[in-house]
């Protein structure tokens, strides 16, 4: 199974998301082709209602916490429920910030 696959797997199982959005962008960064070592998830779910960003990261951060010690170098989360997504993001997707570069030369 890969890291993005196992990531969509247990988001899934443990949110019941409206909507998903797993996407390896590790080919934007520094390391090695067909790497999975840096996502952007876009998740949307009523778990989240009356929740801040910092308890809705936490509580993905749980949920993947092998991966983020075993795999992930980075992991960009973009979490909404359904009416922030409704109103803001559906027709537009937030993008991840850029790589910083750990081991780019300037």
């Amino acid at each position: 199974m890969t890291i993005q696959s196992s990531i969509e797997e247990k988001l899934l199982s443990a949110f019941s998301p409206l909507h998903l959005d797993v996407v390896n962008e590790s080919n934007q960064h520094n390391v090695a082709p067909g790497s999975e070592s840096h996502f952007k998830v876009i998740i949307v779910t009523s778990e989240f209602e009356g929740e801040r960003l910092i308890k809705r990261h936490r509580a993905v951060n749980a949920v993947l916490a092998i991966e983020l010690a075993e795999h992930i170098h980075a992991l960009a989360l973009h979490t909404y429920t359904e009416k922030e997504w409704n109103d803001y993001y559906a027709d537009n997707t937030p993008l991840s910030p850029n790589c910083l570069g750990g081991s780019k030369k300037s």
